[in-house]
């Protein structure tokens, strides 16, 4: 054993450097994009720039700055509210609304959006249910306000991304010791006083994670933010590299949105400067569920209910309701099917690709001491950080520029034209996804390695294995868990991306994702249905996976917590 421990610092110093080369160049594929969107805007747009300071960036500062705050507001109220009644009350229903609640998370906002285009429609089936039910019989006596506008967009993003809110926040009070509530009791504090005053702060950071996630993905959307008329700046990056035909006025409002994923990360670190959490007791009991009855029940379970219903319910019903529909009139087409295979291969390509990545990063801080492993694995996290339509801007560039080089070299030497090789080809889209997505496989790999003792790597190599076998045959079996995790989160997030696929996708390729964004910009929402819940429904199946994991590390906890009197 003496042996084993002595080879492993001799191993580690004896590396080869293809491990560390590797990452590095993952790095830097993840850097280009970026500095080539920075080269790219300083390089001007000539007489496009005075007119986006004049006309278009005033409007999508002041709209996106309004989302933000407004879909902020609504995800913190209803992710830290229904995370808070789950944990602290037990009332009828409970433990369906505990997992219910992530439900939202499989349903894409822009498909959000198309669904409610037409559920919430003054001919629709909600504003006819609300005027059957006070006996109204004509439209033009009541109507809701147009969900088209900048409160259905809050609406809408609330509703489908506070589960991020939520799910962070949930396993935070869950770790909450007992103790801190029943002291603030004890000196006099009621339980929304103990909630504001002692449960909320201990939970901020959470609450800051969650939120940041909710902020990035409102920043990153496009779809939704279009059909429903708000102009983003993801919106104007779109509207000005395709309608104006502008990459370099497009590269600049995307440097203007990098401020704003700039400070979005800063803000959240700074959320969390403090976050310390200790305890003297080796296993602290947690938050005992106060039992409620009567009208508290009933309100805690209205309360629940809400986001669910509006969230995933009526929507996911409505495409379910418009499939059958179209597939009974006008049967499954073959276009649909071959958009289908499109996205699957992508999807599964993009996820082969970005799992191979983050292993490689996260083994290569395994393996190798100091501080550049670390800050390769943090400058390919960066990724996810960076909306669709700005690495979709920062790629073109380099891609077109490396076709036009062969083409050139080709004609030059063997009179052939190659044409199109990386760009405006299945490479652009897998080389976005994959540095979209690179944190997820980089972080499962990282949390996975964390589980796994150093002494494995020693003995295997006392052993005669290399270093390579050693991942292949030791850590990769052991890995399975954290890693399909991972690879089942990539993959539908691959699956759901839509603006660097609308911005990249080859001539006449369709995916599901792009299918729905055409049908919902034409108005033509049934004939979307289909392709829509597909998405759903494979969307369903990670988000059921992360409820059932997400309970695990608390399910004992929360069994023996039932049996105890109530002390909040």
């Amino acid at each position: 054993m003496a042996d084993i421990a002595a080879h492993v610092p001799t191993t580690r110093l004896k590396l080869p450097g293809g491990w560390l080369l590797a990452s590095t160049l993952i790095a830097a594929l993840v850097l280009t994009p970026v500095i080539v969107l920075i080269a790219l805007a300083m390089r001007g747009s000539g007489d496009v720039w005075p007119h986006l300071v004049k006309y278009v960036l005033p409007v999508a500062l002041r709209d996106t700055a309004t989302l933000l705050a407004g879909v902020g507001i609504v995800a913190s109220l209803l992710g830290v509210g229904a995370a808070w009644l789950v944990t602290a009350y037990r009332f009828p229903g409970r433990r369906m609304f505990d997992w219910a609640l992530l439900l939202p998370l499989a349903i894409p906002t822009y498909i959000m959006a198309y669904a409610s285009l037409d559920l919430m429609h003054p001919l629709g089936p909600v504003q006819g249910a609300l005027r059957a039910l006070l006996g109204i019989e004509s439209p033009a006596d009541f109507r809701l306000p147009d969900i088209r506008s900048m409160w259905g967009a809050i609406l809408l993003f609330g509703l489908v991304l506070y589960p991020y809110v939520y799910l962070a926040t949930r396993a935070m009070f869950l770790m909450q010791s007992a103790c801190v509530i029943d002291v603030s009791r004890t000196l006099g504090a009621g339980r929304l006083a103990s909630f504001f005053r002692v449960a909320l702060p201990l939970a901020r950071p959470a609450v800051a994670v969650g939120l940041s996630l909710v902020l990035m993905e409102t920043l990153n959307d496009l779809g939704a933010s279009d059909i429903l008329g708000v102009r983003t700046l993801t919106v104007s990056i779109y509207s000005t590299w395709v309608n104006s035909s502008s990459l370099e006025g497009a590269a600049q409002i995307a440097i203007v949105m990098l401020f704003f994923v700039i400070a979005l990360v800063v803000w959240e670190r700074y959320a969390r400067r403090r976050q310390r959490y200790n305890t003297q007791a080796q296993r602290s009991r947690r938050i005992a569920a106060t039992e409620l009855s009567g009208l508290g029940a009933t309100g805690a379970i209205i309360a629940c209910f809400i986001p669910i219903l509006f969230g995933f319910l009526l929507p996911a019903g409505y495409l379910l309701s418009e499939a059958i529909k179209g597939v009974a009139f006008r049967g499954l087409s073959v276009r649909l099917l071959t958009e289908t295979w499109h996205t699957v291969l992508l999807a599964a390509t993009a996820t082969a690709v970005t799992m191979l990545l983050g292993l490689t990063l996260a083994y290569t801080t395994r393996l190798v001491r100091g501080p550049l492993p670390p800050a390769l694995v943090r400058i390919g996290s960066i990724g996810y950080a960076i909306p669709g339509t700005v690495l979709a801007v920062g790629l073109l560039v380099p891609l077109a520029s490396f076709d036009n080089a062969v083409d050139s070299v080709m004609r030059s030497w063997f009179g052939i034209s190659t044409g199109l090789l990386l760009s405006g080809t299945g490479f652009a889209l897998i080389y976005a996804y994959s540095v979209r997505f690179l944190a997820i496989s980089a972080g499962g790999a990282e949390a996975g390695f964390q589980k796994i003792s150093p002494s494995l790597d020693g003995a295997a190599r006392n052993l005669g294995e290399t270093v390579s076998g050693v991942v292949r045959r030791v850590h990769i079996p052991l890995l399975r868990p954290a890693l399909g995790g991972a690879a089942l989160l990539v993959f539908v997030d691959a699956m759901k991306e839509l603006p660097a696929t609308l911005l990249l996708r080859p001539l006449n390729f369709e995916t599901l994702a792009t299918h729905v964004y055409a049908e919902a910009s034409r108005g033509t929402y049934e004939d979307g249905a289909v392709a829509a819940l597909l998405i759903v429904l494979v969307g369903l199946i990670p988000v059921a996976l992360l409820a059932r994991a997400s309970r695990l590390p608390f399910a004992e906890g929360a069994r023996a917590g039932e049996k105890r009197p109530s002390s909040v």
